[in-house]
């Protein structure tokens, strides 16, 4: 069983910068491959970007390469995404979500924790 916390988003100007967490309870979090995914209103939910258990395999939407980056502690068991250069078009609420497996799969149901999720957004 894993718990998901996320916090961090706001709301940030059209080229800004934010910083989410996920903070994660129980003891099973290192094993876990993490993914952040993103659901704007009327759209699909997808993978922002997701990282394997050592953090040494990550994998990212096409848009938001070299923009933004996710990362992991274990030791607070913990898994970041930095934001860079955002747009309005990236406006949604935040998810972080925690697979069972050790591959960071793009796809969201391959994730079984969710966190409650944490909105996003950016102003023109």
């Amino acid at each position: 069983q894993v718990q998901l916390v996320e916090s961090g988003g706001g709301l940030v100007q059209a080229g800004g910068s934010l910083r989410l967490s996920c903070a994660a309870s129980g003891r099973t979090f290192s094993s876990c491959a993490m993914g952040w995914f993103r659901q704007a209103p009327w759209l699909e939910r997808e993978l922002v970007g997701a990282i394997s258990p050592e953090g040494s395999i990550t994998n990212y939407a096409d848009s938001v390469k070299g923009r933004f980056t996710i990362s992991r502690d274990n030791a607070k068991n913990t898994v970041y995404l930095q934001m860079n250069s955002l747009t309005p078009e990236e406006t949604a609420v935040y998810y972080c979500a925690a697979a069972m497996g050790i591959f960071p799969d793009s796809r969201w149901s391959q994730y079984t924790y969710w966190g409650q999720g944490t909105q996003v957004t950016v102003s023109s």
